[in-house]
């Protein structure tokens, strides 16, 4: 059990690997879309690569989305609209009449044209009555056909049958004037307008009910094939009929294969698959980058990255498949190269988007588009922190995008009339979604503790809070702090490596320096020296100790790690040797370990430029009357050493790169003592 417990602390780092990679995996696959993949590619326009195809087994041939929405239209447009027709309004619309003309009409009048009044009357309601009067107006045409259901019955009438209130008027109006009861014509206008009431109303829930039942009818098939019937032969045009059959072909193919009973082994190809691509990108990462592999909180953003992009594809996916190109996928390798590197990021965006062909329909097309659009990202976005590369990226992610696409349309149509200007529009949107990379960034800073380069260019701004400290507290040291940092990124440009992030590391590495500022040389203004009243162990240990304070100051102030590291390792585990030598004159059994920096060694290319550009830089203040020949000597001196105590052991920097950065410290230091050729007299 002590065994097993041991072991379990000795390699956690990598059980937390192997935890990372199976969730990782096992998410994944659960956002994978719940079917089976057709083995053969589908692609409109081209030849068929494959041999002849057979029906394996009796299928129908579908209808095209197109045809489903021209069919659906076409209903809509023939559909005919119910009205409800009430007859008891008509009677009491009669009974009602009679009332009223006895007490519109006198009686002589009633005496002497009574019944032609009500005759008239009668006949005037009988023909508004005959379809009826709607009770509100309606935004269908007068000769559209519609249904007038009397009870059970309903008869199919033009829609111009039927009064509308605003009709009323003038039809009395006229067939008053017709008749020979004109000098009546006020009283039989306000009799009418008395009685006459509406009783056609819009059956709107039957008619929809109606409508339901017709384009729930609608057949989604057309036709079918039998098993063993040929489908293509190999070398025939993927085009019409027979691309509609395989996309038939497709769909049920994929239908049956999740449904019998194969549940478990899709699963388990898919989990296959998945875990492959993940496990070369582990790969990649401890063959080529193994620092990031030894650190579990980069592992895991990476990994979270591509659970991120591949989850925000597969919902867009399963919302609406062809608004795919919305999510940002570019996104990810300008994160991992704000944070990594250029290579990193592409082969995990590649890696990424080969996991996302299983989600996205059209899987060629989409990866091809994304693995070009991720290549112009990694080459257009140097410096992501200038605004300026972030929108002229955008600019170039989007336009290939669009450029792609119209290739692949003209290819798959042989035209450029069914280009899909909503598509374009989501490669629009897309671009404008990647200016979300920047506060993404901040974002993972804070939840990982990663710095990118927009953290190091605020971090190396002169006019910070720590940085102006230092200048009033230690102005020496703040100098020869701007000094080194300006030969370091001149060394780092050199060998290609982070530049601003060793400049950053050279601004900070002596903020230790504030806590006794006058025990350091360069902060010495007058003739008394600090340390002529301590013991050599003592001075050696303020010495020491700045590189201690120096960490305690950064963690204090909230600076990154990867700062901090440069504090931690810009001396390595040298000696202090003027005091250890002074020590020695005075005692002979003194020990060089008690006069050592507690280290570590500069274990990066970044930190161990650092350290050859404070010592050079310190040093050369001992120089006197330089000349170009004590510089070279000098600079090799200081390197030689330093590599002789094997200061440089863990930072992979090669023989080669050493060498050109003494090349770039020479030539930097006649430039600053503006040595120059002496011409004779």
């Amino acid at each position: 059990m002590n065994n097993f417990i041991n072991n379990f602390y000795k390699n956690q780092a990598l059980f937390y690997k192997v935890f990372l990679f199976i969730l990782t995996a096992v998410l994944i696959v659960y956002l994978m879309p719940k079917g089976g993949k057709f083995k053969y590619e589908i692609t409109k326009g081209k030849p068929w690569q494959y041999e002849n195809l057979y029906a394996p087994f009796d299928f129908a041939i579908l209808k095209t989305d197109d045809e489903i929405v021209r069919e659906k239209d076409q209903i809509i447009s023939n559909h005919i609209a119910y009205f409800n027709y009430d007859q008891s309004i008509a009677e009491s619309v009669k009974a009602e009449a009679e009332e009223q003309i006895n007490e519109i009409f006198s009686d002589s009048i009633i005496n002497r044209r009574g019944s032609a009044i009500v005759n008239f009357s009668e006949s005037v309601i009988d023909e508004v009555y005959e379809y009826g009067v709607q009770q509100e107006d309606n935004q269908l045409e007068d000769d559209q056909p519609v249904y007038l259901k009397r009870g059970n019955i309903a008869e199919e009438i033009p829609l111009g049958r039927i009064f509308s209130q605003d009709e009323i008027p003038e039809y009395l109006s006229t067939n008053i004037d017709r008749s020979n009861l004109t000098d009546f014509k006020p009283e039989l206008l306000e009799l009418f307008y008395n009685v006459i009431e509406p009783n056609v109303t819009f059956d709107a829930s039957f008619t929809q009910k109606e409508l339901d039942s017709k384009l729930n009818a609608i057949s989604y098939t057309r036709g079918s094939i039998e098993r063993g019937t040929i489908i293509i032969s190999k070398g025939e045009i993927v085009e019409g009929v027979k691309l509609d059959i395989l996309n038939s072909l497709k769909q049920e193919y994929e239908s049956q294969l999740w449904s019998q009973s194969s549940y478990s082994w899709i699963l388990f190809g898919y989990s296959l698959l998945v875990s492959l691509a993940l496990l070369m990108l582990l790969l990649f990462i401890r063959k080529y980058r193994r620092d990031i592999y030894e650190n579990n909180v980069k592992i895991t953003f990476i990994f979270f990255n591509i659970l991120l992009m591949v989850f925000l594809t597969t919902l867009v996916a399963n919302f609406e498949a062809r608004y795919v190109y919305i999510v940002p996928l570019a996104i990810l390798p300008l994160t991992l190269k704000a944070f990594f590197d250029s290579r990193l990021g592409l082969f995990t965006h590649v890696i990424t988007v080969l996991i996302l062909g299983f989600v996205v329909p059209n899987s060629y097309e989409y990866m091809f588009l994304q693995i070009i659009a991720g290549i112009v990202t990694i080459l257009t976005v140097s410096e992501l922190y200038k605004r300026a590369n972030l929108f002229i990226s955008v600019g170039q992610i989007t336009s290939v995008y669009i450029i792609v696409y119209f290739a692949f349309t003209v290819i798959q149509e042989g035209n450029i009339l069914d280009l899909d200007s909503e598509i374009f529009l989501t490669f629009v949107l897309g671009g404008l979604a990647t200016l979300f990379v920047q506060p993404l960034i901040y974002i993972y800073e804070k939840l990982f503790g990663l710095v990118s380069d927009m953290s190091l260019l605020e971090l190396s701004d002169t006019n910070s809070r720590l940085l102006k400290e230092l200048s009033e507290k230690a102005p020496g040291t703040f100098h020869h702090s701007l000094n080194v940092a300006n030969l370091a990124e001149a060394a780092a440009n050199e060998i290609g490596a982070n530049s601003m992030l060793v400049r950053v590391g050279a601004l900070y590495h002596d903020i230790g320096k504030m806590e006794n500022p006058t025990y350091f040389s360069e902060n010495q203004t007058s003739s008394v020296n600090s340390h002529d009243e301590l013991s050599p162990t003592e001075s050696s240990e303020i010495i020491i100790g700045h590189v201690i304070t120096g960490i305690e100051i950064a963690k204090r102030n909230n600076l990154p790690d990867r700062v901090i590291d440069f504090i931690r390792t810009h001396h390595g585990t040298s000696t202090v040797y003027f005091f250890y030598m002074k020590e020695k004159q005075q005692n002979e059994t003194a020990l060089a370990a008690d006069f050592r920096y507690p280290g570590p060694i500069p274990f990066s290319k970044e930190t161990a430029i650092l350290m050859m550009c404070d010592s050079v830089e310190a040093a050369s203040k001992s120089l006197k009357e330089p000349t170009t020949a004590k510089i070279n000597d000098f600079v090799e001196k200081i390197i030689n050493k330093q590599m002789e105590e094997e200061q440089f052991l863990n930072a992979n920097i090669t023989f080669k790169e050493i060498q050109l950065i003494k090349k770039i410290l020479k030539q930097k230091l006649k430039n600053i003592f503006h040595l120059r050729v002496e011409y004779p007299e």
